[in-house]
């Protein structure tokens, strides 16, 4: 909803900044017009997806992921070739994040922390050497929410079960 909402208000900008309608008769037209599409489609947009605050969460995660994590997760979530097997710096590949890789081995804070403040105890050993940055001071908290919301978005449900089970597993434990 909030979607097609920016659409109507964005089509209004156009008409208005690039004086399409030079009469504010037309103007007024517009205006009563996106209000028309507004109240006829907010039912059906409204009850489209039950889901819908899960999907702006994903999709945003999806973008933040493309232009932070992608470079050397990669585009598929597929890792960096030979993850498993230390570089000759004695750092290890990026990981992958898709259901081949561990990170559905993880619960969800675990996931959250890592990326937030970087492979520090308690998630990795003193003095782990490793590419991968803290991102605490990039990204907000929502964004990093939304990057593992997006990676989770991608496995198969047998994957997400299991990771469901470690989540519910890790919160048992506090």
């Amino acid at each position: 909803m909030r979607l097609f909402i920016l659409q109507v208000t964005l089509l209004e900008e156009v008409v208005m900044t690039k004086k399409i309608f030079p009469s504010y008769c037309m103007q007024f037209i517009a205006r009563v017009l996106s209000c028309v599409f507004i109240v006829l489609l907010y039912p059906a947009a409204n009850n489209a997806n039950a889901g819908a605050a899960e999907n702006d969460s994903t999709a945003r995660g999806k973008l933040v992921y493309d232009r932070f994590c992608s470079l050397c997760h990669g585009k598929n979530l597929q890792g960096q070739p030979d993850w498993r097997t230390r570089k000759l710096d004695g750092k290890l590949p990026a990981p992958p994040h898709d259901e081949t890789g561990h990170t559905w081995h993880h619960p969800d804070k675990m996931l959250f922390d890592i990326t937030k403040y970087g492979l520090v105890p308690p998630n990795a050993p003193e003095n782990y050497k490793t590419d991968m940055p803290a991102w605490g001071g990039t990204l907000k908290d929502k964004d990093i929410w939304s990057v593992i919301a997006y990676i989770k978005s991608r496995w198969p449900e047998d994957i997400r079960e299991k990771q469901k089970e470690v989540n519910s597993a890790s919160l048992k434990n506090r």
